[in-house]
């Protein structure tokens, strides 16, 4: 039994603004973006070459999360340096690279605070 985790929901105070640094600045592409009716418009941002999505949205959950109250998020490259190169040139406010036992990092997080991590795994 494969239990595969495909969808986490990133709460944002502007879904237009945040829909626009997920694929503008950070890369994602936009799989959807659907006014359901109701209040309730939902938005799916993928990282590119991830089996993994977010979504961003209005009306999405019975009890409404703070947005960037999501500390955490990671992402994994190869290529650390590049991965830094690609998201500055963006326009992303990205860390510099931090080394660690674990592996090699930046940080960055969009425009509500919600925190992101991208690791280049070091093996030793």
């Amino acid at each position: 039994m494969n239990f595969e985790l495909q969808l986490v929901n990133v709460p944002v105070s502007d879904v237009d603004r945040a829909k626009t640094f997920y694929t503008e600045h950070a890369g994602f592409n936009a799989d959807h973006d659907h006014d359901v009716g109701g209040g309730i418009r939902f938005v799916q941002l993928t990282p590119p070459g991830s089996a993994c999505s977010i979504s961003i949205g209005t009306g999405l959950s019975e009890n409404p999360v703070e947005p960037g109250s999501v500390q955490g998020m990671q992402l994994v490259v190869t290529d650390i340096e590049a991965a830094h190169a690609e998201l500055a040139g963006r326009g992303v406010d990205v860390s510099d690279v931090h080394d660690f036992p674990w592996g090699r990092f930046v940080f960055f997080s969009d425009p509500d605070g919600n925190g992101w991590a991208v690791q280049q795994i070091v093996y030793p």
